[in-house]
């Protein structure tokens, strides 16, 4: 049509920076007339801006005199807030376009968040979430899911700014340039899936797993290009390197999975296991009270529930048992979310004390081959056909895929000379020792010693110790209890 061609035009022109006085008046008219037209041109605005933050470093200066600065010569990007001021001081003080007749994105699923519902659409004014997981796709496609508690409003709809939690986004080509602005630095997307942590305190992390992404911490000039693999901490004025934590992000799979109305069944399950008479230790991390060390607090596997996120080296959770007291027979269970695996070491439990006068102290971990051990100092393995390893390990790998939880088991009878380990409710494998000391625990810890041997990367929900053993049934029946997947 011949208005599409002329508003085409006139927005190129715009952007180009040679628009004439007499043609700002126009766009102006058919601006204020068609809210279509609005539309359209707030979608060009959007991408061509987000396009040139990639390109170079600048800066919005929003308090402009809408008036002068359109009459006077300006800068290309200056330019587009000038008329951006003028078009909201004709309009009355409101950007309609970003009106609820025209959202920036619609929520596509929800688990566990009472105040959004699936079809709900989202304008530019801010959203909280205290507990769950919401799905949201943009008018361009982006598909953004963002994990409880946050904060966030959308500016526009390829610009997203998060004043807390955590996302991901999955980008396709025609919403390169989607923008995530977090206290601490943006992130402009170009073209690809990525991660952003937002920490009530502290930095803001950005987390590429495919294609790439430019960061840019706040009080800096620099740009960076992050790659598949990378990941940085963005500080005021600098920014650090860091391990990626593609698992501590919830991807749209994981997402379409989870369920949130089996959490009841799961803590009936867990008030049994407490008045079991073997129960040493059963811990949902839901009390008020903090167990000590050093670690930050978020969402469990159900809306609204705590677990322990252990990223640091050094972070850990203290625990003790009491005393020396000896367990002929141990179960150890707990769903954890690991954000990577590999070196080094991963402990999910530790007692402390690991030498020749503490025979039978526990350490339960995730190896560097990323399978489970379970090893007892002074146990001696019978030898087997396959190998000749110190400790005994489970033969499955403990597979860290993106965002999910998985239970891991372990289950000792020294009087067998036995440890079973179970992978999601399923038995694995059985070991065997020649010499095997009842279990000790005392003080002991969840998490990490050091970076370089013993480094937890991930959560921990729902960890059972008990003083005999499960068996397969019991161990399955209680995964399925627990499982937070439909």
């Amino acid at each position: 049509m011949k208005e599409d061609s002329e508003l085409e035009n006139l927005t190129q022109a715009y952007l180009d920076g040679t628009l004439a006085s007499v043609e700002i008046e126009r766009l102006n008219v058919i601006l204020i007339d068609d809210e279509q037209a609005r539309r359209s041109f707030a979608e060009s605005l959007n991408l061509d801006s987000a396009i040139a933050a990639t390109l170079g470093g600048w800066k919005l200066e929003r308090q402009l005199n809408p008036v002068a600065t359109m009459m006077a010569p300006a800068p290309k990007w200056r330019h587009w807030f000038a008329l951006a001021a003028s078009l909201t001081f004709l309009l009355g003080g409101t950007w309609l376009w970003q009106g609820r007749e025209s959202p920036f994105a619609t929520v596509e699923k929800v688990v566990g968040v009472e105040n959004l519902t699936a079809g709900t659409r989202l304008g530019g004014q801010s959203y909280e979430i205290d507990a769950g997981t919401i799905e949201l796709l943009t008018k361009r496609g982006a598909c953004v899911i963002i994990e409880a508690p946050a904060e966030f409003r959308f500016e526009t709809e390829q610009h997203l700014h998060m004043v807390r939690g955590r996302l991901s986004a999955d980008v396709p080509s025609k919403a390169k340039g989607f923008t995530v602005t977090t206290p601490s630095g943006d992130a402009v997307d170009l073209g690809t899936r990525f991660g952003v942590d937002v920490p009530e305190y502290g930095a803001s992390e950005v987390h590429v797993f495919e294609g790439e992404v430019i960061a840019k911490a706040k009080g800096t000039a620099r740009e960076q290009s992050l790659r598949a693999g990378d990941a940085l901490a963005m500080q005021q004025g600098s920014s650090v390197v860091r391990d990626l934590r593609s698992s501590a992000f919830i991807q749209s799979d994981g997402m379409h999975e989870l369920g949130a109305e089996l959490s009841m069944q799961s803590n009936a399950a867990l008030g049994e296991l407490r008045a079991d008479p073997a129960a040493i230790a059963v811990l949902d991390f839901e009390s008020e009270t903090r167990h000590p060390g050093v670690y930050r607090v978020v969402q469990g596997r159900w809306p609204g529930s705590r677990a322990p996120e252990f990223i640091n080296g050094g972070d850990h959770l203290k625990l003790d048992f009491g005393g020396q007291q000896i367990w002929p027979q141990l179960t150890l269970a707990a769903w954890v979310r690991l954000d990577r695996l590999g070196a080094p070491y991963q402990p999910l439990l530790h007692a402390n004390g690991w030498d020749n006068e503490h025979f039978g102290l526990v350490h339960w971990m995730v190896n560097k081959a990323t399978t489970m051990r379970f090893a007892i100092w002074g146990n001696k393995l019978a030898p087997e056909k396959d190998g000749s390893e110190v400790y005994p390990d489970s033969r499955t790998p403990v597979l860290a895929d993106q965002g999910r939880w998985v239970h891991l088991a372990a289950v000792y009878d020294s009087e067998a000379g036995t440890v079973r380990f179970y992978h999601n409710g399923g038995f694995d494998k059985e070991a065997l020792h020649s010499t095997a000391h009842p279990a000790k625990l005392g003080p002991a810890q969840i998490g990490n010693w050091n970076e370089a041997e013993r480094k937890l990367s991930g959560r921990v929900d729902e960890l059972i110790i008990l003083g005999r053993t499960m068996d397969d049934a019991e161990v399955r029946a209680f995964f399925d209890v627990g499982n937070p997947y439909r």
